[in-house]
């Protein structure tokens, strides 16, 4: 008797529509985070590839180190890979801070941030031929220099929109500075 108590679900009932329609709510949201994901990281591998990009371009280019390797060095200066790598990582390290600051919407609400971020790229691709194919060390310095001093503001603007982004522009300072210290001695040699 109770068998025939017992009430079927159908498609009808409120119950089964009400689970049928969380379940789908569920299902778009995990879908739209989804599709929000990839446009991330479609941006993250943008932001990363375009200095890196234009890194190694400028190394194919201007990177045989005619000047550099005819000069007389110090044993501290770095090998010719070495600072290869040093402006690889760093140009990666510089997407990634850049990319941190657009996530956040920073480009649009500190503006100087994005043009002392296209500063600091401008004068990184501008020092290897500098320094290394033309061997111009004074210009070199100058180049450095003013490295250092993008970076500081791109550190202080980045700062202000994403923290992380700002501190991760420190070794790039540090790197900047190095490249200077090498300048400097370049030009006193």
């Amino acid at each position: 008797m109770e068998s025939q108590n017992l009430k079927h679900r159908s498609r009808d009932d409120p119950c089964f529509t009400t689970t049928t329609s969380n379940e789908k709510n569920r299902a778009n949201r995990r879908e739209k985070r989804m599709a929000m994901a990839k446009r991330g990281l479609r941006s993250l591998v943008i932001a990363v590839s375009f200095p890196l990009s234009l890194t190694l371009l400028n190394i194919y280019l201007f990177g045989s180190g005619r000047g550099y390797a005819s000069l007389s060095k110090p044993f501290w200066f770095p090998p010719l890979w070495l600072l290869h790598t040093g402006c690889l990582a760093s140009s990666f390290v510089m997407g990634l801070s850049a990319w941190f600051v657009w996530v956040e919407g920073g480009f649009h609400v500190k503006p100087t941030a994005l043009s002392l971020y296209l500063g600091y790229l401008g004068l990184s691709m501008a020092w290897h031929p500098t320094v290394l194919w033309m061997g111009a060390s004074w210009a070199g310095l100058l180049v450095s220099l003013a490295m250092v001093g993008t970076l500081v503001g791109c550190s202080r603007d980045f700062r202000k929109v994403n923290p992380i982004a700002g501190n991760s522009v420190m070794p790039c300072l540090a790197w900047a500075a190095f490249l200077a210290t090498v300048n400097l001695k370049l030009v006193f040699l």
